[in-house]
């Protein structure tokens, strides 16, 4: 297991945080979603994966897959931290002509590795890409990360499936489980828990970690990499909108706009 730079990682998951407030300012976005997996999206970009930004098609690379895509602003901040994006094309978040789409889309930039936002894909994604991999003889990893909302979409089931029954060790999904969509609490709308127990059912090998502790983040993504036979499962324990107090837990901020006040606050907050 290499050696990582935590707070290094830590301070990267700050200035994604703040480049996500820069890039919504009092437009209306996804701020909530975004901001429960800015810890996870830096512990992948800038410690757990096989990433180079200086070569970023190179075929051996890891391939990071945002399934829940509406959450995209989290992966263009540590594609702006990585330096494959110029600053300032994220004050041009969702204009005409602009890189930055409401979802990604594979075309603009690298590092997206796949068009997403039609919720429930990414994981049947990530286990074409593992299969090509293997007949390909090639080594690399596939990072998805799934929005617990997301797990009421039946495909994602199928591809679980999938992945067990074709041993894809290589594919290791982080299940964002911040409680909530857009119009409440999880549990109230469509109850899809308990998700470890039902990736266990399904032949996974499931951890849980506390998604917003870099550490832990990493030691799970050592303990999947540990795994030979099996696709690994980390369930992380997120908060909607970490970072900005009139954002956390509120799934009002699942898609919405701050106010000037509001956008000032988050600001000084993430100073």
């Amino acid at each position: 297991m290499k050696p990582y730079d935590i707070a290094l990682i830590e301070q990267k998951a700050k200035a994604i945080r703040r480049d996500i407030v820069r890039m919504l300012k009092t437009d209306r976005g996804h701020l909530g979603g975004s901001m429960s997996i800015a810890d996870i999206t830096a512990a992948l970009y800038f410690g757990a994966m096989n990433f180079d930004p200086k070569d970023p098609h190179n075929p051996d690379r890891d391939r990071f897959i945002l399934s829940k895509g509406h959450s995209v602003l989290a992966q263009y901040g540590a594609l702006a931290e990585l330096g494959l994006l110029e600053r300032e094309v994220l004050d041009r978040l969702k204009r005409f002509a602009s890189p930055l789409q409401g979802h990604p889309d594979r075309k603009f930039l690298p590092g997206i590795e796949a068009n997403t936002g039609s919720l429930g894909q990414g994981l049947s994604v990530a286990n074409g890409m593992a299969l090509a991999g293997r007949l390909d003889g090639q080594s690399f990893r596939v990072f998805v990360i799934i929005g617990d909302g997301e797990l009421s979409e039946g495909q994602v089931w199928e591809a679980a499936m999938a992945s067990a029954h074709y041993r894809l060790n290589t594919v290791t999904a982080f299940i964002d489980n911040n409680g909530l969509q857009a119009t409440g609490k999880i549990s109230d709308r469509f109850n899809t828990m308990p998700y470890k127990e039902k990736f266990i059912a399904f032949g996974w090998n499931a951890l849980e970690v506390d998604g917003h502790s870099v550490k832990e983040i990493l030691d799970a993504v050592d303990k999947a990499k540990d795994e030979k036979t099996k696709p690994t499962v980390i369930v992380a324990h997120t908060i909607k909108g970490k970072g900005v107090s009139f954002a956390e837990n509120n799934p009002a901020f699942h898609h919405s706009a701050m106010t000037k006040e509001q956008y000032e606050l988050a600001v000084r907050e993430l100073q």
